[in-house]
């Protein structure tokens, strides 16, 4: 497979100096109540922490009396447990996460009080393979050494689900490597992976640093034969999609699987900031489209869509 090139990497890089990254001081906990707001996003590469930088710039910029962090995490998992624990007052989450968090199941033994702002862009599943490695199926990574994305991220969530619908025990019939997405590519461009599972926005700065680096030695893996499995197993959050030839310069469409993105916060957050927060969003929507593509994804008429996961009351107050 061969892939034109693609430049898309100086949006992290300008980044850095919109307010992403560093320790957390002086935040406001779950209650969302102090000067500080911590932002748990996602690998550096990846477009929860762009967007979440572009988040708190438009905090710092917009919301009085407020400034704002946006911290690197394992994502989506990892930034539940911070909001709940009050580490973290704004987590981006997949949906699917999200639901179990609500419902207590998959990696939460009890209803966690999380409370959804808005529902965001479309996450796009990955599956890339090193070409020499004959994957050419989600069912041929048996036996293969696969990154399933970093601990207690929704990437991790997706990947042990997809491995799972395609016959394969993810504890026995791969080798898997939980490893952030900078490990990833940097384990595939050095041979020690054989394959990788991504979920995230398009495009995704990591991904396109791979498939520049190395061209037509990397092969996205369709995934369209195990949509079914999935959407029996956990429900119509997992939707059918493709990674356009745009998105990466592949030679055709990918047809790949869709999970939806959500704001999180913690239930106990003042009403007043959670409204102000959500109406940032949507005030402010052209700036975060500048920071990032998938920020277009991002409507009003969707946003209130969050179900399983209840609406905070700041936010429906918002949407009316």
């Amino acid at each position: 497979m061969r892939f034109r090139l693609v430049t898309a990497l100086a949006v992290t890089a300008a980044l850095l100096a919109a307010g992403c990254g560093g320790d957390r001081s002086g935040a406001g906990g779950g209650t969302g109540g102090g000067t500080r707001l911590s932002i748990a996003t996602g690998n550096t590469t990846g477009v929860y922490y762009v967007l979440g930088g572009g988040l708190a710039e438009l905090i710092d910029k917009h919301l009085p009396g407020h400034r704002a962090t946006a911290e690197a995490t394992g994502a989506s998992v990892e930034n539940i447990q911070r909001v709940v624990r009050g580490q973290s007052d704004i987590a981006f989450t997949l949906a699917d996460t999200a639901a179990d968090a609500v419902k207590g199941t998959g990696a939460f033994t009890a209803p966690q009080p999380i409370r959804a702002l808005a529902r965001l862009y479309g996450n796009y599943t990955h599956v890339i393979a090193r070409t020499d490695a004959g994957i050419t199926s989600v069912a041929a990574l048996r036996g293969k050494r696969v990154s399933t994305g970093s601990p207690n991220s929704g990437t991790e969530v997706i990947a042990l689900r997809m491995l799972a619908a395609a016959g394969l025990d993810p504890g026995k019939d791969v080798e898997r490597q939980a490893l952030s997405l900078p490990e990833t590519v940097q384990g595939l461009k050095d041979g020690t992976l054989d394959a990788l599972v991504w979920s995230g926005g398009l495009p995704t700065s990591g991904i396109t640093d791979l498939v520049t680096s190395m061209g037509d030695e990397v092969t996205f893996v369709p995934l369209n034969d195990v949509l079914p499995a999935m959407r029996a197993a956990h429900g119509p959050v997992y939707a059918e999609g493709v990674i356009p030839k745009a998105a990466y310069g592949t030679p055709s469409d990918v047809p790949t699987i869709v999970v939806p993105n959500l704001l999180v916060v913690n239930a106990g957050m003042d009403a007043k900031l959670a409204e102000d927060l959500t109406r940032l969003v949507f005030d402010h929507k052209a700036d975060l489209e500048k920071v990032h593509a998938s920020a277009r994804d991002i409507t009003l008429a969707d946003a209130p869509e969050t179900d399983p996961v209840p609406l905070h009351e700041g936010a429906r107050k918002f949407y009316g």
